[in-house]
């Protein structure tokens, strides 16, 4: 079973998309298994010192798809970031989750592949190896999982959308019917083992994770998401109790749950799998929305008419927030 595309979805819901350049590939990045393919978008001026996104997209989908479907590489022309877009091997369009190698550090799989293109940026790009991050969107979001688990020393931080805990998808088959449908139920000590056991001996800082999830989801049932707070707050050694609890947040009908600096959850409720990005809360959580190109002139502080900022008038600004204006159905939290 593969999750259905997300593509169009993306499409209309983010609007005309504004890249100044396009993806190039790069080939011959080191270490590379399973033959994914690696696509990488360079802004014409970059942040110095310069970070990097890592973009995964979800099962049947593609780099391109990734690309020309969301707001990452506009947000790369505003914020000087490198972004590059991993294209999964697999026919289906899916990313190997539950292999044994891509679960374990320098082991092998997909991940080994996504871990040596960071490590090529890194020393060809000029990125600062304290500013990498990582997010996808279902396939994508768990590999976001495993990224986090296998290779926290390549990571600063994380966020996955519509996602499965690490590991759950472990075992012989590329998809994992008891995983999607929320019925590996596991304890927090038993899930923190699992992350643990993909870089035994690691003693470094974690990458700070956060994840989101819709109440309606029916590809990867909701309580995965609730499997993911057990599993997250385990590894950092925290309370599954919310230090912040904020309901109606970021937007109606979702909550956002803090469980201190290193770990967020949000739940989108009445939302089912397609989870419309919000980009702009991925930045503030990456520590991005300061971040300029070393070029670029100071921000416009002066105030914008009333009547500009719902985009008439010929006003121009970003479309970058429009997934942002509206309210979902639904009973509120």
């Amino acid at each position: 079973m593969l999750l259905k595309s997300l593509g169009s979805l993306l499409l209309s819901a983010v609007g005309t998309l504004a890249a100044v350049g396009q993806l190039q590939e790069v080939t011959n990045f080191g270490s590379n298994p399973t033959g994914v393919q690696m696509f990488v978008y360079q802004p014409p001026d970059l942040a110095e010192p310069t970070p990097l996104i890592v973009a995964m997209h979800y099962c049947t989908g593609t780099a391109q798809a990734y690309f020309s479907g969301t707001l990452y590489a506009n947000y790369a022309d505003t914020h000087g970031f490198i972004v590059i877009y991993p294209d999964a091997p697999d026919p289906g369009g899916c990313w190997d989750v539950h292999t044994n190698e891509t679960l374990t550090h320098n082991g092998g799989g997909d991940s080994l592949a996504i871990a040596s293109m960071v490590r090529y940026a890194i020393a060809n790009y000029g990125v600062d190896p304290a500013l990498v991050f990582a997010t996808g969107t279902s396939s994508g979001a768990m590999m976001t999982n495993v990224l986090m688990g296998a290779y926290p020393d390549l990571f600063a931080a994380g966020s996955a959308w519509s996602g499965v805990p690490y590991g759950c998808f472990g075992g012989p088959d590329m998809w994992n019917n008891e995983c999607s449908s929320g019925q590996l139920i596991k304890t927090p000590q038993q899930w923190g083992d699992l992350v643990r056991s993909g870089y035994p001996g690691f003693g470094g800082t974690r990458p700070r994770f956060q994840f989101w999830h819709g109440s309606e989801d029916t590809a990867l049932y909701p309580q995965n998401f609730f499997e993911d707070i057990k599993q997250w707050t385990n590894v950092f050694g925290v309370s599954q109790t919310p230090t912040s609890n904020l309901t109606n947040n970021p937007i109606a009908n979702y909550w956002r749950a803090s469980f201190g600096p290193n770990v967020q959850a949000i739940y989108a409720i009445g939302v089912d799998h397609n989870l419309p990005l919000r980009i702009d809360d991925v930045m503030d959580w990456f520590n991005l929305t300061k971040t300029r190109p070393a070029n670029s002139p100071p921000p416009d502080t002066s105030p914008v008419a009333q009547w500009g900022q719902c985009g008439g008038g010929g006003w121009t600004g970003s479309t970058g927030n429009h997934i942002a204006l509206f309210s979902l159905s639904g009973p509120s939290d």
